[in-house]
């Protein structure tokens, strides 16, 4: 007999959005919103068995991102936000210092295609590290330990059932987790409020473990209503308008835009540069920063597609909000942008 299913969050956490449930679960797997979504291994062999049409062009395509040197803005204490590559960040808001999503190292599978902009030994000082979802380009077992080492006094922020998964990779950390519409609990001192938002996606990292942590992205709100938005790992999907109509438009979006082809195989996974453009519009993004994009070799299209797609959309006047698309280690004063 099937699972019923059921709806759960934190209980110790405000869920903002009027009437929400909590995120759906059936037996042990969290759903996509109210469906189950489970992807099969005999569409990850389809991909490993086919011909990339694009096989020539990728391989001739040895284009990397520029990366500068990010030292001195780490050292240091004014505001700005800094891409160290894929979906890893840093930001700093009224002196406190956010990571998003770290991975600092290669790895089995997973090969940094250009250097980190800074050594890993310089991310101190870090107070809330931002998990989006479990998969591992993500959340990495040596880039966690190193943190935790680094940055004892950090708290991380993530989602619902990634507790026991972090034990074993950072234990000393305090994790609070949170379900999709809740509001971090970050103290009466905090210069910003901290939302987990949904996200179109899914988890697995082993074979016994799928869907069994919760996905989704982050928003933050600072006290004159500005707002920086991080959407983690999404394909499209009907969130993007439904956290506008929450929180109207938002300042700033950082958006992943690559890993997107085939088609079958990551349409429920990624958006590709124009479902990114349209998200963004959906958003009413004011400001669109990529990523996802150029840091691994996670698919079919060549690295410096999803980048060119992007700003050609942008040329056309087919993307609302101003495009952004830094360096590697370039600081971006957002702070200044309007």
């Amino acid at each position: 007999m099937a699972s019923a299913p059921r709806y759960v969050s934190n209980p110790q956490l405000p869920i903002i959005k009027p009437n929400y449930p909590g995120n759906k679960m059936i037996g042990r797997q969290y759903c996509n919103g109210e469906e189950l979504y489970e992807p099969t291994f005999g569409t990850l062999l389809k991909w490993q068995l086919s011909e990339n049409p694009q096989k020539k062009e990728k391989k001739a395509d040895l284009w990397t991102p520029d990366v500068v040197d990010c030292t001195e803005f780490l050292r240091g204490q004014d505001d700005g936000l800094v891409w160290l590559g894929h979906a890893s960040f840093v930001l700093r808001v009224a002196g406190r210092t956010l990571l998003f999503d770290p991975l600092l190292f290669s790895s089995l599978g997973l090969r940094r295609r250009h250097a980190l902009p800074c050594r890993p030994e310089d991310l101190t000082s870090i107070d809330f590290l931002l998990l989006s979802h479990g998969h591992r380009d993500h959340l990495d077992e040596k880039s966690m330990q190193l943190l935790a080492r680094q940055n004892p006094q950090a708290q991380v922020l993530t989602s619902l059932s990634m507790t026991p998964l972090l034990r074993r990779l950072a234990p000393g950390l305090p994790v609070q987790e949170a379900g999709w519409w809740q509001q971090y609990e970050l103290g009466p001192e905090a210069p910003f409020e901290l939302f987990y938002l949904p996200a179109s996606h899914w988890h697995r990292r082993g074979l016994a473990d799928l869907n069994q942590v919760l996905w989704g992205s982050f928003l933050l709100r600072l006290p004159d209503g500005r707002t920086i938005y991080f959407a983690g790992d999404t394909s499209m999907a009907g969130h993007f308008e439904e956290i506008e109509k929450q929180f109207g438009p938002l300042d700033v979006v950082l958006m992943p835009i690559g890993a997107y082809k085939p088609a079958y195989m990551m349409q429920m996974s990624h958006v590709n540069p124009h479902e990114a453009a349209k998200a963004a519009n959906l958003l009413r993004a004011g400001h669109v920063v990529p990523m996802h994009y150029g840091t691994f070799d996670l698919s079919d299209e060549p690295a410096s597609e999803p980048l060119r797609e992007l700003q050609q959309v942008a040329a056309g006047g087919m993307l609302r909000g101003e495009l952004h698309a830094p360096a590697v280690g370039e600081v971006l004063h957002w702070q200044d942008w309007e």
